[in-house]
Parts: structure tokens; sequence; C-alpha cells
């Protein structure tokens, strides 16, 4: 694997709207700078996601200065929203963990969320991740956190891989579904240069100056079958996955990683497996 390279980076700044692909990016113990520290949250407090709202696939939100975003949709004008000041935080839970996260100051931001969806919601900030959210402990080390994310600081997945589940959608039950574009995975890395599916070997790997360990496969979910350009649903690649890439009761694509050192990731820069 003498070859392999960052083919791509994309950060989220709001967990479930569309992603940058920037040329580099500050890796942070909890994950790439300005990734997934915004979500929204239903009068509930749970935080939505694709699983609910495919809509937001058709959202997209820039980075501003001082970590501020600028939220974009279809039908609606732009809107730049603030970082809140750090107090005022209140309870929200996503997949099972109990959360604090921060609201938007103005009143503005919650419509503007709301009004796109139908739904009343509300945008909230992660002040602080380095004591917010822990990663699930099965199988974390002592103090490691994340943001929004699913569950671990990145999602690493492989252009070979892509290639083979595409190859094997080709040759299913409904060839029509494929072939599927990457951003159906939203990833935060994707590395070029390898062998199909060798990610699933892993458990240390550099990229560039940063070194990251492979915590688990990354088990997928319906989001994956929602076009991220127009918010529709088909049955790809879940199905395909099901016959071929079922582990345990998962059905996995990528690998979730942990940061193991700080440093810049850059477009290009050699990915080594350590382990």
């Amino acid at each position: 694997m003498g070859n392999a390279l960052l083919q791509s980076i994309h950060v989220h700044p709001v967990k479930a709207f569309r992603g940058l692909a920037p040329r580099e990016a500050v890796v942070e113990p909890w994950g790439l700078a300005g990734d997934r520290r915004w979500a929204l949250i239903d009068a509930r407090g749970k935080v939505v996601t694709q699983r609910q709202q495919p809509r937001l696939a058709q959202a997209a939100a820039e980075l501003v200065a001082g970590g501020g975003v600028r939220l974009s949709a279809p039908g609606k004008s732009p809107l730049t929203v603030r970082v809140p000041p750090p107090v005022g935080t209140v309870p929200l839970e996503i997949f099972g963990d109990k959360v604090e996260g921060v609201p938007a100051e103005d009143a503005a931001v919650h419509a503007w969320c709301s009004d796109y969806l139908g739904v009343d919601v509300r945008l909230v900030h992660m002040d602080d991740p380095a004591t917010r959210r822990p990663v699930d402990p099965e199988y974390a080390r002592p103090g490691e956190t994340v943001g929004f994310a699913d569950g671990f600081p990145l999602l690493l997945t492989t252009s070979a891989s892509l290639d083979a589940l595409n190859s094997l959608i080709a040759q299913g039950s409904q060839p029509a579904d494929g072939p599927l574009p990457m951003n159906r995975f939203r990833p935060n890395v994707v590395v070029a240069g390898t062998d199909a599916w060798a990610e699933d070997d892993w458990s240390r790997i550099a990229v560039g100056e940063v070194t990251f360990r492979v915590a688990k496969m990354c088990g997928r979910c319906v989001v994956t079958t929602t076009d991220q350009d127009t918010g529709e649903r088909g049955k790809e690649p879940l199905a395909t996955l099901g016959r071929h890439r079922r582990i345990a009761s998962s059905l996995v694509f990528g690998q979730n990683l942990v940061p193991l050192s700080p440093g810049t990731i850059r477009v290009g820069d050699p990915v080594t497996v350590l382990a």
C-alpha cells in the first residue's frame, strides 16, 4: 500500500447538512476543526438528522470566521449565524447520549430552520467538545470525546471499496440504482490507492503528520440511501451491503477514527498503515 494518499477531506459544519471539501483541515482531538459542532434538535431535544428529514441533504452550511456558519437551502435566503456565548445550555439527546448544547441567540435562526423543514427545530452549538460528549465507552480510551458526529471523531472511507461496492450493486437485482457517489457515506477523509476493503484490517494509520487509531467499522443506516443532491431515497447501498458486508448485526462501510496526535491534514498526504 505504498501509494495510498488522502484523496479528499470533508467537513460538515452542521450535522446532516451538506459538507465542504477543503484542501486541508486541522485535526482536533474530537474531529476536524469545524466539523459537526452545530446540530438541529426537535421539540423533545432529540438531534434531527437525514434519517428523519432527508431534505437536510439540500441544506448547506459554510464556516465563517469565529466558528459561525452561513446557512442556505432551496427557497430560503442565506442566513449567517454567530457562535452563541457559552451560557444557557439546553439538554439534548444524540443516539442515546445525553449532552448539553447552546442554542443560537437569534430566534430568526430557529425560525429559518423550522420553516425549511416544516417542523419545530432549534439550532444548537457544542461549546466545549473537550468535555461535553465522551466517545462510546465500549470503543473509547479515557478522555476521548466527540462533537455531534454519529459516534466517533472522524469517518474514513476508501475509493477502492466504493468501486468494489458499486461493482456489486451493478451485479445485483437493481443495477440501475448505482453507481453511487461517495457523498452517500458522508466521510471526513477519503483514501485512494488501496485495495478494496483493505481498511477492514487497519488498527493504526498516519495521514501525513497525524496519527489515528481505527476504533471500529462503521455500521450504515438509511442516510446512505438518500440522494445527497435531491433528498430522494432508494434501496442502495443497504440492499447490497446486506448481502455482502453484514458483520455481526451491522451493514458496514468505512472505519471510525480517533486522532492520536494533533496536526493538519492535506489533500495528497501519504497514508501509511502503522498497525
